[in-house]
């Protein structure tokens, strides 16, 4: 049975929620640095990128056979992602302040998800092989519920907690940017004070 490996216990019950907190630690590190007045509902929109780049793949792990399809998919999506945080930090650094705390929840935020999509292949490495026309055997790309669905309170609670702690704060933030600026993405004078 799934449930049983020790590899789908760690995804499951602690790179997941790991992952989340940092993901509303980040938040607050964003809260704390006055993002509405600094870079803005711009940087903000990094922001929600980021999270639907990162939770396609992860619905996608919570409720849809594994195969080759899905790994490349998740592959994809974490070199994206990982493109957007360079293209977000790159920006915020330039009219705020990012301080060692959140340059260290960073760092969770962009490795937490090369540690699952590892585990996610080591789970499934027949596929992950024959992605690349190895092993024995064949690449499947077919979109199909999971065999062995995860239990519905996990997935009931999971989608919560992301609903509460990562999808309303970073629509909040978002929305604090266009209201402290009358609408515009930037703030008057953005860059020009970084200590704000």
């Amino acid at each position: 049975m799934m449930l049983d490996d020790p590899a789908v216990l760690i995804l499951m019950y602690f790179i997941l929620p790991v992952w989340l907190l940092a993901g509303f630690a980040d938040w607050l590190c964003h809260r704390a640095s006055h993002i509405e007045t600094t870079s803005g509902a711009k940087e903000s929109m990094f922001h929600l990128l980021l999270l639907a780049e990162i939770g396609l793949p992860l619905l996608a792990a919570i409720f849809l056979q594994i195969n080759a399809g899905i790994i490349a998919f998740m592959i994809v999506a974490f070199l994206v992602h990982q493109a957007t945080s360079l293209w977000d930090v790159s920006y915020a650094v330039t009219v705020r302040e990012v301080t060692p705390v959140e340059q260290q929840v960073h760092s969770f935020l962009e490795m937490l998800p090369l540690m699952a999509i590892l585990f996610v292949i080591s789970l499934h490495w027949g596929q992950f092989l024959a992605l690349f026309g190895l092993g024995s055997e064949t690449a499947r790309f077919d979109l199909r519920w999971k065999e062995e669905p995860l239990p519905a309170t996990y997935v009931l609670t999971i989608l919560g907690v992301t609903f509460l702690f990562e999808i309303i704060p970073f629509v909040e933030e978002f929305l604090r940017g266009l209201r402290a600026n009358r609408g515009a993405l930037v703030p008057p004078k953005s860059g020009m004070d970084k200590n704000h």
